[in-house]
């Protein structure tokens, strides 16, 4: 059943993403949310594609997706199980047109992600999850697996945000380590560059919403790696309006 279901989440990613690089393709505008973030047609575009894939796939199982909830609001009962969706993470960078931007889609079993896909439209890649051992990246010439790796010796490669990296707290929690290296991504991709072993830490401290989150969580525990609230307790869903607190994933 897991597999179907992943199958199934990756051929929403690959065909949303399809439907967000056409528009990233042409003169496409911007517009706002309630909250100030930017939306554009991709947004609801891939959203609306996403929906048809799951609801095919497992009518029984609930969706929450960020840009339906923006015009019908979030559940007042969280149910037990649970599609998450973020259509396009990184619409700030889908603007800047600098190809960090991601298809997030997340199954959430009680308040924890049991299976994750992450897409990388720009790229043509595909990552997913369903379960310990399980995570891959996907192209279009096959698929690999790929697995956490233990913090090197030398130092962490620290992955943060392009667009919002609260940098004074960042600099006095990396004080705290031992780093060699600095990644800067926008989106979901610093959940892959942990889960595939390019990077070791993600710490991330301003406020995200779960779908921003669930797919990577998925991921990078399926690579070996871990998330949780930055004092180190589980990091959980289903929290009051859906929002994150600051969290860190590591590696092995």
């Amino acid at each position: 059943m897991i597999e179907r279901l992943l199958a199934a989440a990756e051929a929403a990613a690959i065909a949303a993403g399809a439907a967000i690089m056409h528009i990233y393709a042409s003169d496409f505008a911007v517009e706002h949310k309630s909250d100030a973030s930017p939306v554009t047609l991709a947004d609801g575009q891939a959203e609306a594609i996403i929906l048809r894939h799951l609801a095919e796939a497992a009518p029984e199982i609930p969706v929450i997706a960020e840009e339906q909830a923006e015009v019908l609001g979030l559940p007042d009962r969280i149910p037990e199980r649970f599609w998450l969706v973020d259509p396009l993470d990184g619409t700030k960078e889908f603007i800047r047109r600098n190809g960090e931007f991601t298809v997030n889609i997340a199954l959430i079993e009680g308040d924890r992600p049991v299976l994750g896909v992450i897409g990388i439209p720009a790229r043509s890649l595909v990552y997913g999850a369903a379960g310990p051992g399980s995570a891959y990246r996907a192209d279009g010439t096959g698929r690999t697996s790929i697995t956490a790796r233990p913090c090197p010796p030398a130092g962490a490669t620290v992955a943060y945000s392009r667009s919002h990296a609260d940098t004074p707290r960042l600099e006095t929690w990396l004080a705290q380590h031992r780093i060699a290296a600095r990644i800067v991504a926008g989106s979901a991709l610093k959940f892959c560059l942990v889960a595939e072993g390019a990077a070791d830490l993600y710490p991330r401290f301003g406020p995200t919403m779960e779908w921003d989150t669930a797919a990577g969580q998925a991921l990078v525990e399926a690579a070996g790696g871990s998330v949780t609230m930055l004092d180190g307790t589980p990091f959980r869903y289903g929290k009051p309006g859906f929002r994150n607190p600051g969290f860190v994933v590591r590696g092995r």
